[in-house]
């Protein structure tokens, strides 16, 4: 069976010369032991908090519609900031930092990238009505409100070959405080769309909410959009390895990928491939802290 890790890992646009070179440094040994890792291209648009952006800045958005989401900060979990909407220059500066941090993810050895259009995050509020409430040509009707990602692709294409390049969206996900009046449409438009830039794969999360499973309407609209990629399909949420398999033999998936479970079992491939129970992720060590749950989860002996 297809195994892909699932996972963010920011890369700064003006990260430090040493944090740069410790990236690096993880790519190289990922290279050394016979694997490719891309890197996740993520903003967080207005899940984001004033104490985190230089001089106490608002985070941006499509919209100033503040998301009823907490973020972590120095002192913990808080309530995230009131966003401001983003302007048309403001956009163009976005577009231009997606390119800068394509490249710097090329320059530190990669291996591709995927931009993570998902879990209520920046282009995924541009994607779905609840975030999206502009009157240009990014809000409206599901192409205008298609558009951020695709001009985001295509400056990640003045960088990268596009089989190097992947897309990540969550079209039933409400994490975040996300909604979307018609999700099929909007995606079905997202999807019709990202065909035309022959991409290395598509990445759908499945799951409505951070539940071990989906549901009988997450897996529809999965298996719908399924229909319409023309490229590798790549599904997450809640699968372990028997349902995995399922997945992939049945045709609902070219792959599956794996971060709840991967983050609890550092040997995950060894346990999909023996059938051995997996640890059980602790969602209280998730997003920060000490190394509890980054560390301490137990391998097979």
């Amino acid at each position: 069976m297809p195994l892909w890790t699932s996972g963010a890992l920011m890369f700064t646009v003006r990260g430090s010369p040493h944090a740069e070179y410790q990236v690096s440094r993880i790519v190289e040994s990922v290279h050394k032991g016979g694997g490719r890792i891309f890197l996740q291209l993520w903003h967080v648009g207005r899940i984001s908090h004033t104490s985190l952006l230089p001089n106490n800045a608002q985070p941006v958005a499509p919209s100033a519609i503040r998301a009823n989401s907490q973020t972590l900060i120095a002192t913990g979990l808080a309530p995230v900031s009131e966003p401001v909407a983003l302007t048309a220059s403001g956009i163009k500066e976005t577009l231009e930092d997606y390119r800068r941090a394509a490249g710097n993810a090329k320059e530190a050895g990669f291996d591709g990238v995927e931009i993570h259009a998902a879990n209520g995050y920046l282009i995924d509020q541009f994607l779905k009505t609840g975030s999206n409430r502009r009157t240009d040509e990014y809000g409206g009707v599901a192409s205008n409100r298609v558009r951020f990602l695709t001009e985001t692709l295509e400056r990640v294409l003045e960088v990268w070959d596009s089989e190097q390049v992947g897309v990540r969206i969550s079209p039933t996900g409400g994490f975040n405080d996300m909604t979307d009046d018609n999700p099929l449409e909007t995606f079905s438009v997202a999807v019709a769309k990202l065909n035309s830039y022959g991409l290395g794969y598509l990445h759908v999360v499945e799951t409505a909410q951070n539940s071990k499973g989906s549901s009988k309407e997450d897996l529809a609209m999965s298996a719908q959009l399924r229909t319409l990629w023309k490229g590798l399909y790549v599904v997450n949420g809640g699968y372990d390895g028997p349902k995995g398999e399922e997945a992939v033999q049945t045709g609902h998936a070219d792959a599956v990928a794996y971060g709840r479970a991967f983050l609890a079992n550092p040997d995950l491939p060894r346990r999909l491939q023996l059938g051995t129970a997996l640890n059980e992720p602790d969602p209280t060590t998730f997003y920060g802290g000490d190394a509890a749950g980054y560390t301490s989860y137990p391998a097979l002996s």
